[in-house]
């Protein structure tokens, strides 16, 4: 059956990573459709190639695609590093910030980045916004006391940049939905984000929130698929005053 035009977009940008994954490698392998896609094409390639990879998974949805593809699979605090990770986003702007967590994987989805030497992100074209926002930011919260939570952050956003202000508790097929980490997930249609490392700096200190789905300064790199199997590759811009020597060492890395 052919691929949608969607599916092909995604299985391009996924067989373009796929060029940077080398025998011996740690890879973070990431949670949703677009990252689904990754993980059937290594899977396809180390049975062709005999490569050798070890994945550390960011869901419990991706442990479970993973073993079914045969993909070894390590936690991450049993793994010394990360090389790297692959996984995808629901918007990315011109910075290569990201909103992630449609597929309430946010928090080990971050970790897991955090813990790697880079992070690429793979993506459909839909997926590139001039402004953060119309897709809802998902946090993740605590259960205990998550009304309050939420008033506390409904009074933050006032004060923010922002063009929208509802929150929504993210519901599954019995109530709110719990992430593998065991917390509530609420969701802020915020419509267009004016400063995305703000909002992700004063989020992240009201109590009760874990973690944003603001993914700021941590994406070196996106690979964007197109229907027709074509792809780009576009890498965080270098701050001005990097060095130059450093500039070459992450040129080099990503080549």
């Amino acid at each position: 059956m052919p691929l949608s035009p969607a599916d092909q977009a995604k299985s391009a940008a996924s067989a373009r990573a796929l060029q940077l994954v080398e025998d011996g490698m740690t890879l973070g392998l990431g949670t949703g459709s677009t990252a689904g896609w990754f993980v059937r094409l290594l899977s396809e390639r180390m049975k062709r190639e005999r490569i050798h990879v070890t994945g550390v998974a960011t869901s419990s949805a991706t442990v479970w695609l993973a073993q079914e593809l045969g993909v070894p699979l390590k936690k991450l605090e049993d793994v010394g590093h990360i090389d790297m990770t692959v996984d995808g986003a629901d918007e990315f702007d011109s910075h290569l910030n990201l909103i992630k967590g449609g597929g309430a994987a946010l928090l080990q989805e971050k970790i897991v980045a955090a813990s790697s030497a880079r992070m690429v992100v793979i993506a459909d074209e839909s997926k590139r916004v001039a402004r953060l926002g119309a897709f809802p930011l998902p946090i993740e919260i605590v259960r205990f006391g998550w009304s309050s939570t939420r008033r506390a952050v409904a009074e933050l956003l006032n004060g923010m940049d922002v063009d929208g202000r509802e929150i929504t508790v993210r519901t599954g097929s019995a109530g709110p939905l719990v992430t593998d980490e065991g917390h509530y997930i609420f969701d802020l249609h915020l419509g267009r984000i004016g400063d995305p490392p703000a909002l992700a700096a004063a989020l992240n200190a009201i109590p009760g929130v874990v973690e944003s789905g603001l993914f700021i300064d941590m994406a070196a790199a996106v690979v964007i698929g197109h229907a027709d199997g074509t792809t780009e590759v576009i890498e965080r811009p270098v701050a001005p005053g990097t060095p130059v020597d450093q500039v070459e060492l992450m040129r080099n890395r990503d080549a």
